[in-house]
């Protein structure tokens, strides 16, 4: 009985740390479409700091997991399981110790901050922040920067996400309706965290690095 109690009481700590870590510093989600390829993959595993916006800065080009602002995301039919497998499930889930899957997060680059105006595209069909045309070699190979022009401002409190697989992202783009950044950016308080590693499968393993020399140079955003 010693053994078990004490089995049960490792457990249950493991279980709790497990819990405090997914609350407040990482958490684990699940890639489900092809929309930030290369850089992810469709099933890939990441790992997401939450200290990012809330203790971190969040930059230009930080790849970022949010909840579904407005729509974004079609309706997904659950995944059919028995109840204890059901259960198990949820409370690995809650816990921390499985990536989320339920279907109500998007994963993509932060392309605009509050103030910046991001316009496509410039004469050499560059996307543009603050004026500055920026080269992207994180994009999909053969994908121009955007099919679709727009010219918008990011208002406060809200952030330009694109994916890195332009042509298959449905990202700010197609939901801001012409609305200049209204409708198409995602406030911030929607932002769960940035993604730092990839984790699975191991052969996908890599660090999610800002690409800074992408974004140094963009001048702050205009006054307004």
């Amino acid at each position: 009985m010693m053994v078990l109690r004490e089995a049960g009481i490792v457990i249950g700590m493991a279980l709790l740390l497990s819990l405090i870590v997914k609350t407040w510093l990482m958490q684990a989600f699940y890639i489900p479409s092809e929309s930030m390829e290369n850089t992810l993959l469709k099933g890939d595993r990441v790992i997401v700091s939450k200290l990012t916006p809330s203790h971190i800065d969040l930059k230009r080009g930080d790849i970022i997991v949010f909840e579904d602002p407005d729509h974004w995301l079609p309706p997904t039919a659950p995944i059919e399981r028995s109840p204890f497998a059901g259960a198990l499930h949820s409370t690995l889930t809650f816990v921390g110790l499985l990536p989320s899957d339920e279907g109500n997060h998007l994963i993509k680059r932060v392309i605009g901050l509050p103030g910046d105006h991001v316009v496509c595209c410039d004469a050499r069909q560059k996307l543009t922040v603050n004026q500055l045309p920026l080269n992207e070699p994180y994009l999909f190979p053969g994908d121009v920067p955007s099919q679709q022009s727009f010219d918008i401002t990011v208002p406060v409190g809200r952030v330009w996400v694109m994916g890195d697989h332009r042509s298959n992202s449905a990202d700010s783009r197609p939901h801001d309706e012409g609305s200049g950044g209204a409708k198409g950016t995602v406030p911030e308080s929607l932002i769960v965290g940035r993604a730092i590693t990839v984790v699975w499968p191991l052969q996908h393993w890599v660090w999610l690095t800002n690409p800074g020399e992408t974004f140094d140079k963009v001048p702050a955003a205009p006054a307004r």
